[in-house]
């Protein structure tokens, strides 16, 4: 028998086991912070929102506008954005990811209501050992 099949069959499952190994690099980056609800009352006076003070990461924010007028509720501070224009009487919500810094939360330009402050601190824990999150 020659030996020459033979061994250039166990070179072949050589290399595909130490192929098959993968890298030695297996980074495990914790998983973000789980999302928080905060809620914000537009009327006509101001925009409420509770809590003020909340860590980053992403919020899902759920306003109610209580005023007589449609509400476009914009986000300043070290990131900014805007949610949807709410009809008045009726709820909105949407999903921001807000950073660590000071914001304000206006209720547009054609609303009369004072602007709410936000302190949102250093970012909230990892959810990486947290159970029965989507």
């Amino acid at each position: 028998m020659s030996r020459g099949p033979v061994l250039a069959s166990v070179a072949a499952l050589a290399a595909g086991a130490i192929a098959g190994c993968g890298s030695d690099d297996h980074p495990n980056e914790p998983r973000p912070p789980a999302p928080i609800e905060v809620t914000a009352k537009v009327d006509d006076e101001k925009v409420d929102v509770q809590p003020s003070k909340f860590g980053a990461g992403i919020v899902v924010m759920t306003i109610s506008n209580q005023s007589g007028d449609p509400v476009a509720i914009g986000v300043e501070g070290p990131t900014g954005g805007e949610g949807p224009t709410i009809a008045p009487g009726q709820p909105g919500n949407f999903k921001f990811n807000f950073e660590e810094g000071e914001y304000v939360v206006s209720a547009g330009e054609e609303s009369q209501a004072r602007d709410a402050l936000l302190s949102v601190g250093p970012e909230r824990a990892s959810s990486q050992n947290d159970l029965l999150l989507p």
